[in-house]
């Protein structure tokens, strides 16, 4: 299946990018630390983004086939950016934090982190991304 972003450079390290099936718009600036105003999500922080939103989700369509409540699992991404040899993203920390009150068993607990690492855009992602996954459970 095809999805067209289309994007246009605004100017001033800006572009807004237009999600071609629903319409909906992101906006980019380039990282302050990059000549940027940092005004927004730069394509690098939507790479991390992106890492972060897949691994749930894919968590919780294993969780729906499981019969397994997930919902307000929360994700934190940390990226962090290598100047070598070229500038590019050099790790990502996920910290999955799942929500306090839920029972989750061990073999579902192997069976989440599984589905995580298995995400399209980790998949996708160049081997020398270092990508680090934490998982937390609830007491």
């Amino acid at each position: 299946m095809s999805v067209e972003v289309d994007i246009v450079y605004k100017g001033d390290l800006l572009c807004e990018a237009v999600h071609g099936p629903s319409g909906n718009v992101i906006v980019t600036d380039a990282p302050v630390d990059n000549g940027g105003k940092g005004s927004a999500f730069s394509p690098t922080d939507l790479v991390g983004t992106a890492l972060g939103s897949c691994i749930v989700t894919i968590m919780g369509l294993m969780a729906k086939r499981k019969g397994l409540d997930i919902d307000g699992t929360q994700v934190n991404v940390v990226k962090d950016m290598a100047a070598v040899p070229v500038r590019r993203i050099g790790a990502l920390t996920v910290t999955i934090t799942l929500p306090a009150g839920k029972v989750i068993a061990a073999e579902d607990r192997v069976r989440l982190e599984n589905a995580a690492k298995t995400c399209p855009v980790k998949q996708s992602l160049h081997p020398d991304t270092q990508v680090n996954l934490k998982f937390i459970y609830p007491d």
